[in-house]
């Protein structure tokens, strides 16, 4: 992932994306978190970059697009994908045969992991930016910061809290820049990152 607080320097501009957006949208976040601690991590080596790329389509079109929102950039080089707390995601999509088959034998270990983060996630309504990443070779244009700013001003005129996790102490710095601060900093077990919760509250820009 790159730096989303970095101001856009002519970065493209950004739109919800759609259905057909899809494949390129899956394209860039597999290549924006190829190296990411966590999908190392979670993901199995066998099949790697395959499987990675799967996932992101996975969660981008079966729960990011239909009880969502997703951003895109024009030309597909950044998207972020989020939940919101007004839409009930159907609990089978996260323990499908299609979603346990990516995971492969690593899915016991994030199945622990997730049971463990599920205890510091918020009770109440929230936005919950599920990702954001930028393709490599863009990185440093801003972009990261213009499709995460849609999702922050619908969460403040909605008076929402903002919620997100993520597996370096770089990202956190980044997103205290947004307003983020850490709520909870958690060791996982089985050789997991060190995996930080971060809140913002509306209006913290």
């Amino acid at each position: 992932m790159t730096d989303p607080s970095a101001p856009a320097t002519g970065a493209a501009p950004v739109r919800p994306a759609t259905e057909a957006d899809l494949p390129a949208i899956a394209d860039t976040l597999a290549d924006a978190f190829a190296d990411y601690p966590w999908t190392r991590w979670a993901v199995p080596a066998d099949g790697y970059a395959e499987r990675l790329r799967a996932l992101q389509l996975y969660f981008a079109e079966r729960i990011g697009l239909p009880y969502g929102r997703v951003w895109t950039t024009a030309d597909h080089a950044a998207a972020s994908v989020w939940t919101v707390p007004d839409t009930e995601i159907p609990a089978d999509l996260f323990t499908s045969p299609e979603l346990a088959a990516l995971y492969g034998d690593r899915l016991p270990e994030v199945g622990r992991a997730d049971a463990l983060l599920e205890a510091h996630r918020p009770h109440r309504p929230c936005w919950f930016l599920a990702t954001v990443g930028v393709r490599r070779d863009r990185q440093g244009e801003g972009l990261g910061r213009a499709v995460v700013e849609p999702g922050l001003h619908a969460a403040d005129a909605a008076g929402a809290p903002v919620f997100l996790e993520t597996a370096t102490a770089d990202n956190v710095r980044i997103y205290r820049r947004l307003g983020f601060e850490v709520t909870a900093e958690v060791d996982l077990p089985g050789g997991a990152p060190t995996t930080w919760c971060m809140e913002r509250g509306p209006g913290s820009t």
